[in-house]
């Protein structure tokens, strides 16, 4: 019998952050998170979702004209079974996207998946859960296969902009990999994050939510 993962909602959209963002995408959104992040817009994938095999998703998912998939939460890492689903996906033809908060280490993340890391800042109410040991994990997948991590950071102040500045020069991940830079919506201005960009030397690509901007009036499905 298979085991089976929990999930919040599969749906078919367009990707609306990373290097991938105005692409079309299907989204497998894994339940459960191990942290709360004070500004969370998927609080639903806290509760614990529906239970569905692994074969069970590729079924839904084969629906959906597309073959850019993105397994997301919550956190995916906490269910051990992720890792089977990143490599049938791989396996199946899909070219696969990992977006994790960086918590759990991601060595046994499968090498033709792209990692999507979230380095959670201090205003986030998550500080200091990011896993140090996959500093040197992706440098390593980096090093193998350029272009299969990044980082993400979302900003509620310029202490967050600083701190994550700091982050990425004292790990000197500055032109290593692509870096990008949100705003949290009702904290920092989009225009406030440019500015603070622009003042800088280093390779930050700014990152608004496309999907938020498409869709201002839906919070699931998109």
């Amino acid at each position: 019998m298979q085991s089976k993962l929990h999930i919040s909602e599969i749906f078919y959209s367009i990707q609306g952050e990373s290097t991938f963002a105005g692409l079309p995408c299907i989204f497998i959104r894994l339940s459960g998170c191990n942290l709360r992040c004070n500004y969370c817009d998927a609080e639903y994938t806290w509760e614990k979702g529906t239970p569905f095999t692994i074969s069970e998703i590729l079924s839904t998912i084969q629906e959906y004209p597309c073959k850019l998939v993105e397994v997301t939460g919550g956190e995916p890492l906490e269910q051990e079974q992720c890792l089977e689903l990143l490599r049938v996906l791989s396996k199946d033809g899909y070219s696969v996207l990992l977006e994790t908060n960086g918590s759990i280490s991601i060595n046994s993340v499968p090498e033709e998946t792209t990692a999507i890391l979230d380095v959670k800042c201090p205003d986030s109410g998550s500080h200091d859960s990011f896993c140090i040991d996959n500093i040197d994990e992706i440098k390593r997948r980096i090093y193998t296969k350029p272009g299969s991590c990044e980082l993400k950071f979302v900003l509620s102040s310029k202490n967050d902009f600083l701190w994550a500045i700091n982050f990425i020069t004292e790990h000197t991940l500055n032109a290593l990999l692509p870096v990008l830079f949100s705003p949290v919506h009702g904290r920092v201005s989009p225009q406030e994050l440019a500015d603070w960009i622009m003042e800088t030397n280093l390779a930050i690509r700014l990152q608004l939510q496309l999907h938020t901007i498409l869709w201002p009036d839906k919070t699931r499905g998109v």
